[in-house]
């Protein structure tokens, strides 16, 4: 059976001007955060270490351990709560429609009976405070008459329940059952998070006044500010407290954190500033942090986790960081099959080093987004949805200055011969365009519409598919193709074609779930065939290194490995290898294939059933 050896977690979601609220386990240096229907949960002595809940029907805005560590409750933007088990299978223990929209924020009450949640909804139910068993309502939240965006829950008795948001109040509850006490006026702006510290003595507000303001735990009254001396120069996003209630650590939008010492009379003074490396742009700004155990982490922007030490706030921080979105294309250096770059629509390519795992973002010049994506040693091509393709070259983690040629029409597949990286075939709709560097050599009109290509790596010969199903195999001398034969086999459009290593043969996958494995000489001799064991369209394919398997990626979330020597029949199926579909496939070795798809995240799988007796 396969298994998964590694996983390179997708980056937590975010988005401009909001701050994201992320929390730790009680149990471990474990954190929780969410990026689109996932909940990550994500080792700090070990990102490699990550697990995926993948859930919820609507995407996932914040997740919090139970007290006890053995439950986590996540919540989503249809309004909804699910309480799941934080080990193994993660079983579904409950599932609540708590608000009628987005939630924002929630909190376990200390003793681990009730959750309180905020966020949108109509009329007052903007905050709702249940038991977590039955759901009962356990108070009624008046006060607030926008959008609630942070809650929290007093860890010791007394309890009370704050509640801050959009409309730059900050609402003190008294209980159980909770009723309104009062309302704090002392923001100026949205008021973006509220926490108490951990002993239950104190709580803070933080605003996008670019103020913090320390209250009473027991009565709610005012005690003291964050100093504005040495202050931030931005809207405030996010506070957490030491374990010790004496420090909090917040971040802002003007790109760094600070740890501020909170003095007996509750007034804060900044203890150090730490600036998060980055080249400076909008995707520094910091949206989030966590003070959990050890760890001083930070979230920006862009997706970068920043993870310092609280012991040693000197020491640069170790950072980590992924895709956000759909990563819909993977490709593995042959000269570095342990370096694997992965590029999603949105522009960002990322260097993943296996063993390793997160190893830096590609920085180009330009930010276009990405829709094709090629890579040979030292270079690496891209195409948009600007009618260009741009040549980038690649030093380590940077990039040199890009060229671009414009084809005159929307890149649809783009491939390079490997052993000529020079040459490149890009087809279009109606044609194919063949490159020579930044030159194009000439564009055919082939009559018919273009949906995938590949060019043999000496440069010889181009396999074109169509949307009616059928492969035209074109020799190419010069500047000219010229049309050899057409195969026929595809019941629908095809999606993805590709030579093998050995340029024996090729594979081909459709819209129809069907992949085929051809001869190349013969082009007749169907190597492999009834590969239909996909439910949805092949998006992906990819063969391995010694040319004996194929595999497949598909819209249905599975990778199926075929062995060309074997009936199709006995395939390797992974199930479920990325949330929402899969949409990049590449061979690190002969025993290991590596996936990315809708979830954002990147997988390395092992075959061992492949490698019994020769491993």
């Amino acid at each position: 059976m396969p298994e998964l050896a590694e996983a390179y977690a997708c980056a937590p979601s975010t988005e401009r001007g909001r701050g994201i609220l992320i929390s730790g386990s009680p149990k471990s240096n474990t954190i929780l955060y969410t990026n689109n229907r996932s909940v990550i949960l994500l080792n700090l002595d070990n990102p490699l270490d990550i697990t995926v809940y993948g859930e919820h029907a609507y995407p996932a805005t914040v997740a919090r351990f139970s007290p006890n560590g053995e439950w986590i409750a996540s919540a989503d933007v249809s309004g909804t709560v699910r309480i799941w088990g934080s080990y193994n299978d993660h079983v579904l223990k409950k599932e609540f429609r708590v608000l009628s929209g987005r939630i924002d924020d929630l909190q376990w009450s200390p003793d681990g009976l009730r959750i309180v949640a905020s966020g949108e909804g109509k009329g007052k139910s903007l905050v709702r405070a249940f038991m977590w068993d039955s759901g009962t309502n356990v108070g009624e939240f008046d006060g607030h008459s926008r959008r609630v965006l942070s809650c929290a829950f007093k860890p010791t008795r007394p309890f009370r329940i704050v509640t801050c948001g959009e409309d730059f109040l900050v609402n003190f509850y008294e209980g159980p059952p909770f009723k309104f006490k009062l309302s704090l006026r002392d923001h100026s702006n949205f008021v973006n998070c509220v926490r108490f510290s951990p002993d239950g003595s104190k709580f803070i507000s933080v605003s996008s006044d670019k103020k913090g303001v320390v209250y009473d735990g027991k009565s709610g009254e005012k005690v003291g500010e964050l100093s504005s001396e040495d202050g931030h120069k931005g809207s405030i996003y996010a506070v957490s407290w030491s374990g010790d209630s004496k420090q909090v650590i917040t971040v802002s939008a003007d790109k760094t954190a600070k740890v501020w010492e909170i003095s007996g009379d509750g007034n804060g003074t900044v203890k150090k500033t730490l600036i998060c490396p980055g080249s400076g742009g909008v995707d520094d700004m910091l949206v989030g942090c966590l003070w959990h155990n050890n760890h001083l982490v930070t979230v920006s922007l862009g997706g970068t986790i920043s993870i310092f030490s609280a012991t040693d706030l000197n020491k640069s921080p170790l950072q980590i960081s992924g895709h956000m979105k759909n990563v819909t294309s993977l490709v593995v250096l042959q000269n570095d099959p342990k370096t694997i770059l992965s590029s999603s629509y949105d522009g960002l390519i990322v260097k993943w080093i296996q063993g390793i795992g997160y190893s830096g973002k590609l920085q180009r010049k330009e930010t276009s987004q990405i829709k094709c994506f090629a890579a040979v040693e030292e270079e690496i091509v891209t195409s948009g949805f600007d009618n260009k393709i741009w040549r980038v070259p690649l030093h380590g983690t940077e990039c040199g200055d890009a060229d671009s040629i414009d084809i005159g029409s929307q890149p649809k597949d783009l491939s390079l011969a490997l052993l000529s990286p020079e040459l490149a075939l890009v087809t279009t709709d109606s044609g194919v365009t063949l490159l020579h560097g930044n030159k194009v050599i000439s564009s055919t009109d082939l009559g018919f519409t273009v949906t995938a290509s590949a060019i043999a790596p000496d440069g010889s010969e181009a396999i074109i598919g169509g949307q009616d199903g059928k492969i035209h195999i074109y020799s190419i001398t010069g500047d000219t193709l010229t049309e050899e034969a057409v195969l026929e086999k595809h019941r629908g459009a095809v999606s993805v074609i590709r030579f093998s290593p050995d340029v024996s043969m090729f594979a081909s996958g459709d819209t129809n779930r069907e992949a085929v494995v051809w001869d190349r000489v013969s082009r007749e001799v169907v190597k492999l065939k009834n590969m239909l064991y996909h439910t949805a369209r092949i998006n992906c394919l990819a063969w391995s290194p010694d040319s004996t398997m194929v595999a497949t990626g598909s819209l249905d979330t599975c990778v199926i490995v075929y062995e060309i020597d074997k009936p199709a029949s006995s395939r390797i199926t992974i199930k479920g290898a990325h949330l929402g579909g899969v949409y990049g496939l590449a061979f690190t070795d002969d025993n290991s294939v590596v996936s990315s798809g809708e979830d954002a995240c990147v997988r390395v799988w092992r075959l061992n059933a492949h490698s019994e007796g020769n491993d």
